[in-house]
């Protein structure tokens, strides 16, 4: 089964409710108001059923100019226009507001119905049909039928029906399988159901106990039931008008312009990267003016800011970025239409490009936008990731981000990886060129600190981190692509580095050696053996390391080192003297070794903590079989 969305447009009086009503037999004035003044005030809805499966949802809009906001709020999710112009009155100011409109929203298929014919004789409209063809010429509705009709008499109908169902067999299908979004349009109260909210869906599905999430008012909530023009149905698609009764939500902490989508898949924007058209008649505007932003159903005054130009002028197209009061629910791809902020008309619209954009420096090019305009999915892909630098991005960012079905988001993700284009570490994405980048800036700090640092293993990870002349979140991600460095533990070194004491004085080694071994055991501590070797206390203590690591020398304490020989000795001092006793003091103990008690303790300290002696009070017994 098949669902479009057609909206009425034109001027107000001009019979677009009338003819809905004859086409549907339903009245979409359901405002008492509305009905006793004789106009649509608010959003109206029918729907027109084909014997063939066909279902064409209508949104009947107002078309007074001070409800322009009203039928903007409908216009959003509309897949053909019928454009509605009285016969006795013809074009009339609205009709050229709402074809602007339309035009801005790129609807790309439509029928003009020239209403209340019976109110007129047929030379005067041939005059109407005349005049309204030169009016739609060189719009989306320049090759549309043009039907006289009459909603009193039913001249016509018929035909308008088939037609209908013609241009509604050739819409393009709505993104079913891209992520379910709802502008809601009206919200209102059922007796024993509760709360409901109606829209058209722009993308997705949606099924019964589905949970959902209301933004950007931040709600969570679940789908209690579904109806799809008028029947109670399992699960809704894009493309068709709904209601859905939401769980635990009241009536008064929703409105229009909130958004039903599935939870933690999007994020709500204030700020907004875009094309700008403006229209023929429309007034300059200068950037950082004020302007009614509308999008989907939402509405909010934004500040404009014009990238390379200070103003913009009726006819004229630029790139910008809105600067929004309150924040909205949007996609790259979406479409847009500005207002002047005082006095109220339609001067522009257009298409969002980058519904998060990155702060933009002062003399920054807009080179991104340009690619996001003109290139296909991939290359759409390629410019979000790479502009997300070394933060990267996931899939689910990529899918709330742009239209498209989430399938052909993923194969898209998948050739671009594949072409070596983008590199994926788990599920996080960076582009090729942010990844060398980060791979040069990790290879020069590494080599840098090798080479003043021979001795060491390597560079603990979070003191490389701060070396570097950045900051990411997914460093962890982008080091362990590197083929080049070794991860050992915290440790990273690169992968043809090994400590060694190449680079050093070849007979430090020996120096050191002898001077741990020249007074036996009592030995220089290090600050002492750093004076006495003419070296610095930080390169002494580098050369100690190494040379524990290699098993040439002992560690006793950060102050403290003996030789392997020396420690060899001692064990042996130990062993003959246990053999003769089973315990030990530390009087005792220094006399073995012929040391004082500054050297003694730190020495039996070290005994312990390796379970070679266990002390017991004041005595030590011997641990080693």
């Amino acid at each position: 089964m098949k669902s479009v969305i057609l909206g009425t447009a034109g001027h107000i009086d001009h019979g677009k409710s009338s003819l809905v009503k004859a086409l549907t037999g339903i009245d979409p004035d359901r405002l008492k108001e509305e009905k006793e003044r004789g106009i649509t005030i608010d959003l109206g809805f029918a729907n027109l059923s084909y014997p063939d499966g066909l279902t064409v949802g209508i949104v009947d809009v107002p078309g007074h100019e001070r409800l322009i906001k009203n039928m903007l709020a409908g216009a959003g999710g509309i897949d053909i226009v019928l454009m509605v112009i009285a016969a006795d009155e013809g074009i009339m100011p609205q009709s050229r507001e709402h074809i602007a409109i339309c035009e801005l929203l790129k609807i790309k298929a439509g029928i003009v119905a020239i209403t209340k014919v019976d109110l007129v004789d047929k030379d005067w409209l041939q005059l109407v049909i005349d005049d309204v063809r030169g009016f739609v010429k060189g719009t989306f509705l320049d090759n549309a039928e043009i039907i006289p009709v009459s909603a009193k008499t039913g001249m016509n109908i018929d035909l308008l029906k088939e037609k209908i169902k013609e241009v509604a067999k050739n819409v393009k299908p709505k993104l079913i399988e891209g992520l379910f979004r709802l502008p809601i349009d009206r919200v209102f109260t059922l007796k024993g159901f509760g709360t409901v909210v109606t829209g058209t869906a722009l993308s997705g599905a949606i099924s019964i106990e589905a949970p959902v999430e209301i933004l950007p008012s931040k709600i969570a909530s679940k789908v209690r039931g579904l109806q799809s023009h008028g029947r109670s149905v399992e699960k809704a698609y894009a493309g068709q008008r709904i209601g859905i009764n939401l769980q635990g939500v009241d009536k008064e902490s929703l409105k229009r312009g909130d958004v039903v989508v599935p939870p933690d898949r999007f994020i709500p924007t204030r700020v907004i990267d875009a094309r700008l058209e403006m229209l023929t008649n429309a007034p300059a505007v200068k950037s950082r003016s004020l302007v009614h932003f509308y999008s989907g159903t939402s509405e909010t005054i934004a500040r404009i800011v014009l990238y390379n130009k200070d103003e913009i002028k009726a006819g004229e197209s630029c790139y910008c970025q809105f600067r929004l009061e309150y924040p909205v629910i949007v996609l790259s791809g979406d479409r847009y239409i500005i207002r002047r902020f005082s006095p109220l008309e339609t001067i522009g619209g257009g298409e969002i490009l980058d519904p998060y954009p990155a702060k933009r420096k002062k003399k920054e090019g807009i080179e991104d936008l340009i690619a996001i305009e003109n290139g296909d999915m991939k290359g759409k892909i390629e410019v979000k990731v790479k502009k997300a630098h070394l933060n990267g991005c996931v899939a689910s960012e990529i899918e709330g981000w742009m239209q498209g079905d989430i399938p052909e988001i993923k194969t898209a993700i998948e050739q671009l990886v594949k072409e070596g284009r983008l590199i994926r570490s788990q599920d996080v994405m960076f582009h090729i060129d942010s990844f060398n980048f980060f791979k040069d800036a990790v290879i020069s700090n590494l080599s840098r600190f090798h080479k003043e640092n021979p001795l060491k293993p390597g560079i603990s990870r979070e003191e490389l981190k701060a070396k570097m002349p950045f900051s990411t979140s997914r460093f962890l991600n982008l080091i362990t692509m590197i083929d080049d460095v070794v991860i050992d533990k915290e440790i990273l070194r690169l992968k043809d580095f090994k400590a060694s004491l190449a680079h050093v004085d070849e007979a430090i080694e020996g120096k050191i050696i002898s001077a741990l071994n020249r007074d036996g055991f009592q030995p220089p501590m290090k600050a002492e053996l750093a004076q006495k070797l003419s070296i610095s206390e930080k390169e002494i203590t580098d050369l100690l390391k190494f040379l524990a690591k290699q098993g040439t020398v002992i560690r006793i304490n950060d102050s403290m080192y003996i030789t392997k020989g020396q420690y060899d000795k001692m064990l042996n001092l130990l062993k003959d003297f246990y053999e003769k006793k089973k315990e030990m003091t530390v009087a005792e103990f220094r006399d073995i070794l012929g040391t004082s008690r500054k050297y003694a303790l730190p020495l039996l300290e070290y005994l312990d903590s390796n379970r070679i002696t266990l002390r017991v009070g004041d005595i030590r017994r011997f641990m080693l079989k």
